[in-house]
Parts: C-alpha cells; structure tokens; sequence
C-alpha cells in the first residue's frame, strides 16, 4: 500500500460523517494525547486531546488524522530484541516517546480522572483492532536502552496498557509501511463503589503514515 494523501484521507472520513459535524482536523507535529480517557455521569470516554494551545482542546477521534511526517522513517536496529519492528535494517516510521518538535508527539493520558473513582486507580486502554498496511506497536525504552513492548498488532489482541488515574505517558509509535492505518480502542475499568465494570465506547484512531 502507497503513501496515504491526507487529502484523501480526509475527504474519506469527511465524507462518511454527518453534513453538520465539525470539520476534519489533521495533525502532524506537536503533542496530542491520541487516547485521552474522560469520566462524566457514569460513563467512560475517549477524545483526544490536542495540546498545542493552550488551554488544550478536546477532539472527536472520528474528525481527526494524526500525521506521521516522511522524517519519522528510521532503520529496524539489529538487536534483536527490537525484532518485533521487522528485519534489522528495513525502515519503520517512528513517533518518538521523547518530543521532536519536528515530529507528532502522541501520547495516552487518564489526567482528567479522580483518584478513588475506580478500584485501584487503575484503567485499562485496549487495543483492540488494527486496519493499515502493515504492524503497529507501542514500546518504551527501559534504562539500558532495550525495548518494553506495550502493544504489537502481529502477535494477538487485544493488547492492554493499564494507567492510574491522573497520569500521562508517552511511548514509541512504530508503522512498519507508509500508509493509513486505524485503531480500534476502549478504555475500562471497576468503579470502586459497587465493583461493576464501565466500559467506554469504542473509537477509531486514524494515522496517515507518509514516506515523500
């Protein structure tokens, strides 16, 4: 699959939404929370959260296109512990945990949940589904520089990353071929009052991948 054209891209969701709803916002540097997880009368949700201004701004996941610039393409390392991103040497695009101003800087945050809300503080973002030309993983470095796989689409879903509430992390995106991919996510937890298990709506998060 070639390059995805983010016009294209966006004229494919713009035309699958409702006339009335907002225009398609289409991101390509900066930090933005991808899934930002809210709590309002009893339910779970997922915006993300763009952070370039100030104060931030909360977006339907189903308006939006997170860009992934040419720049990001980097090799596979030939340690094989990074072997999960494809053959050493071969070229992954790669958002990175630490800010490039240059780059999309994506994250996952809870920072708009109470702590006591939800039995241990703890909610759980699944990955649920992906749809794109190639695999997409979530990793972080650990100190001696080795990989701590979050998410891999090749190796079995859902895959879960569980985050306290009030927190905010950011993590290595990696695509392993240019193109548009969409991923499936919900968030849930145990409300710490009764035990049950609230479960937010599923959303679509879509990326164009770009390599000119």
């Amino acid at each position: 699959m070639a390059a995805c054209a983010t016009a294209a891209t966006v004229a494919a969701i713009a035309a699958a939404a409702p006339a009335q709803a907002s225009p398609v916002t289409v991101i390509s540097e900066g930090h933005v929370d991808a899934v930002d997880v809210g709590y309002e009368n009893g339910h779970l949700q997922i915006v993300i959260h763009d952070e370039r201004t100030e104060p931030g701004a909360e977006l339907d996941p189903a308006r939006v296109v997170l860009v992934a610039k040419k720049e990001s393409a980097t090799q596979v390392p030939s340690d094989p512990a990074f072997g999960f991103l494809g053959s050493p040497g071969s070229t992954v695009y790669l958002l990175p945990e630490t800010q490039d101003e240059n780059l999309l800087w994506p994250g996952l945050s809870t920072e708009d949940l109470e702590p006591g809300v939800f039995v241990n503080d703890a909610v759980t973002i699944r990955f649920k589904q992906f749809i794109g030309p190639d695999g997409v993983s979530l990793f972080t470095f650990n100190p001696d520089g080795s990989p701590n796989k979050l998410v891999d689409s090749e190796d079995g879903l859902p895959d879960n990353v569980t985050l306290l509430t009030g927190a905010h992390m950011h993590e290595n995106w990696a695509f392993e071929k240019a193109g548009t991919y969409r991923i499936k996510v919900d968030a849930t937890a145990k409300l710490a009052s009764t035990g049950a298990t609230v479960t937010s709506p599923a959303v679509w998060i879509t990326f164009c991948v770009k390599n000119k």
